[in-house]
């Protein structure tokens, strides 16, 4: 099934150690580069967290954020380091002493001082399972959502195939008839000249005219290649490349026949080829 690159998930969970919250975020990219932003206490546990992303996600740009909040302890939360404390109430004293005008200190200011406040260490290996645990559920949210976006995709480019078939079944079906017009306008103009000519070489140069205007190859290769589209489609494998791929060759034979083209019909056939190729690889680009 066709994956878009685009999506988001948010996925949280509550335990005794606090709430943990997986943000992520993708958009499209040529290939899969997938960027972290971790607590510093799960910053060793980058790779297997990419490892896990990258088992489910094959292309994109990818945002991954954790976010913690401990559980409230009063208990633990509340350690004070007084030492520290009865140091700065001892460095201020001095200052106060030099300078009396200056206002007096909030306490609040102090337990601001770095180091003041004592938060007990967290354990980090059963805080990596639950957080290992919720990324797994959050990646298999956003791919859900990837999924559902390259259903969408899929359906849009489905039907720009059907339409493409329509016309190149309608070129190929006035193609006699092009033919059969292009000769009689030769014909004509010979006509007009008033001379005699070699009925031998005037066959051999129709011959060659209705050769150069004939697109029957192009419109060949054209099915050709929306047989491969429909088949990438249905694949199971990520398919953005090969698609991409597939939209060039379909605009080099568009561009093909509106070179060929000897009537403003198949002139304008070439122009809405082009614009339905155009609305496909605008969405491929969207495709994992």
């Amino acid at each position: 099934m066709l994956h878009s690159m685009t999506g988001f998930a948010r996925e949280s969970v509550e335990s005794a150690l606090g709430t943990l919250t997986w943000e992520i975020r993708a958009v499209n990219h040529r290939y899969l580069d997938v960027q972290f932003k971790l607590p510093e206490d799960l910053r060793p546990k980058e790779q297997v967290f990419r490892q896990q992303a990258s088992a489910v996600l094959g292309r994109g740009k990818v945002e991954c954020g954790l976010y913690f909040r401990r559980a409230v302890d009063q208990q633990s939360e509340m350690q004070i380091d007084t030492d520290l404390v009865a140091l700065l109430g001892t460095r201020i004293s001095e200052v106060s002493a030099k300078l009396p005008a200056t206002a007096a200190i909030n306490p609040v200011e102090i337990l601001r001082w770095p180091g003041v406040m004592r938060q007990p260490e967290v354990d980090a290996d059963p805080l990596f399972e639950e957080a290992s645990a919720l990324l797994d559920t959050a990646l298999q949210a956003i791919d859900s959502m990837r999924l559902s976006e390259g259903a969408r995709i899929a359906e849009m480019l489905e039907s720009r195939c059907v339409e493409i078939a329509g016309i190149a079944t309608s070129v190929r079906a006035r193609m006699p008839e092009v033919l059969t017009a292009t000769r009689s306008k030769q014909q004509e103009r010979i006509a007009k000249l008033d001379i005699e000519a070699d009925p031998a070489r005037l066959e051999v140069e129709l011959a060659l005219i209705a050769q150069k205007i004939d697109v029957d190859e192009e419109l060949d290769r054209l099915e050709s290649h929306l047989v491969e589209i429909r088949d990438a489609l249905g694949g199971e494998k990520p398919v953005g490349r090969r698609l991409d791929f597939l939209m060039q060759e379909l605009n080099r034979e568009a561009n093909t026949l509106g070179s060929k083209s000897a009537d403003t019909e198949t002139t304008k056939a070439a122009v809405d080829l082009k614009v339905l190729i155009e609305q496909m690889r605008e969405q491929i680009q969207n495709v994992e």
